[in-house]
């Protein structure tokens, strides 16, 4: 079954939040060729609050993000994410149904 997570990030400002979103796409271009366990990884904006950003990510497995966690590209995000910041809130997920999820056998 997938495992997921929601993180919501508040920057402390718009030039934050522009440079938090630089360091978050650098390393989206390793997750996308380095990470195949890694099915969804999608940073939002949020309308209403300019310096929010919410990721919704979701993995093979518990294994799967682990591994994610491992990645070069993910650490230096780890990293250097907190000088961009005033907070930040993680949400883990357990799947349990859904269309297009792992959990969904017409998504197999």
């Amino acid at each position: 079954m997938g495992f997921g997570l929601v993180v919501r990030f508040v920057a402390r400002d718009a030039a934050a939040a522009q440079a938090f979103d630089e360091l978050a796409g650098e390393a989206l271009e390793g997750i996308r060729s380095e990470e195949p366990g890694t099915l969804v990884y999608v940073n939002h904006a949020v309308p209403e609050e300019p310096h929010v950003r919410v990721f919704y990510e979701l993995y093979a497995d518990r294994e799967a993000f682990e591994a994610h966690e491992r990645q070069p590209h993910v650490r230096r995000f780890l990293a250097e994410r907190g000088q961009y910041l005033e907070s930040f809130e993680v949400t883990f997920l357990d799947e349990i149904a859904g269309k297009g999820s792992s959990g969904d056998p017409a998504a197999r």
